[in-house]
């Protein structure tokens, strides 16, 4: 079905004014962003964001880890929602879309973490409605939110993943880019970052409860030819997959070397290993990505 010819003149309007710089609109603020509470330190660079499961979950939820409350959700982004086989140059990729047609003005394109596939990053009701967020987000603000099945992050994935990223360039040449990995899925966002063929076509990267080194930030500078690309780890302090003490190091490293490089840690104290997924305000990152772009 078409879609009717107003919705799509405020479609281009909204995504050449997010093109332009304009930031993305607020969207359900006082139930995402983050608490008054929380505490900015080295310029803004470090978020620490306070986190109770009692608040987060227990009264977030309706079922808690199951179903967030009603009001957290709004299914208008199910209209422009598909799935679809994107054939690349390294194979097809399985992907989920969700935003109008024409040219957007971002992409976010998220990768699951392990046992996953693209219908994760879709999924409505549960991590606390932060993926329904998301949609809307993108949806509303002339964006494409799309996700895709990594398979075992073996390397023919790694490699499809970055043709995935080329094709998306190809396809819409004037949009941004930014990748959005969860826990092991942080290997195929480093991949395609220290990839010299996609990662200039990148425009932000976001690990969620995933695994940084400090090889991984030097590759994607090398794969750039040391043009910077801006980078948010998020990472719950009681992680026990992935240490947050080693995260934000990498973040600190890299700001005692070149303070005006974009790279920012937002630490959920005492949050666990999803918490990221749960707990990221979305508008807030989208903002601080697409302002440094």
């Amino acid at each position: 079905m078409k879609a009717p010819i107003a919705f799509t003149a405020l479609a281009l309007l909204v995504s050449g004014a997010v093109a332009q710089g304009q930031p993305i609109a607020p969207y359900k603020d006082a139930l995402f962003a983050y608490r008054a509470e929380t505490a900015s330190r080295a310029d803004g660079r470090i978020l620490d964001v306070p986190y109770d499961e009692g608040q987060d979950i227990d009264r977030r939820d309706a079922v808690p880890e199951r179903r967030v409350q009603r009001n957290y959700v709004d299914l208008a982004p199910q209209r422009h929602e598909r799935l679809e086989s994107w054939r690349t140059s390294a194979g097809t990729v399985e992907v989920g879309l969700v935003g109008g047609g024409g040219q957007p003005g971002f992409v976010v394109l998220f990768v699951h973490g392990k046992g996953g596939d693209r219908s994760l990053g879709l999924i409505d009701w549960s991590f606390g409605g932060n993926f329904n967020r998301l949609k809307n987000l993108a949806d509303r603000n002339g964006g494409l939110y799309m996700t895709m099945s990594a398979g075992l992050f073996g390397p023919p994935d790694m490699t499809r993943a970055s043709a995935l990223v080329a094709d998306i360039a190809r396809r819409f040449p004037s949009t941004r880019i930014v990748m959005a990995c969860a826990s092991m899925g942080s290997q195929v966002c480093w991949s395609v970052a220290g990839d010299p063929q996609a990662a200039p076509r990148l425009s932000g990267l976001v690990i969620l409860g995933g695994q940084s080194r400090a090889a991984d930030l030097s590759g994607a500078l090398a794969a750039r030819q040391g043009r910077a690309l801006p980078i948010l780890i998020a990472h719950g302090t009681r992680d026990r997959v992935y240490d947050a003490a080693q995260q934000m190091a990498i973040v600190e490293g890299k700001a005692a070397r070149q303070p005006s490089y974009p790279i920012r840690f937002v630490g959920f104290d005492g949050g666990t290993h999803g918490t990221p997924i749960r707990m990221l305000d979305w508008r807030d990152t989208l903002n601080w990505i697409l302002s440094r772009t």
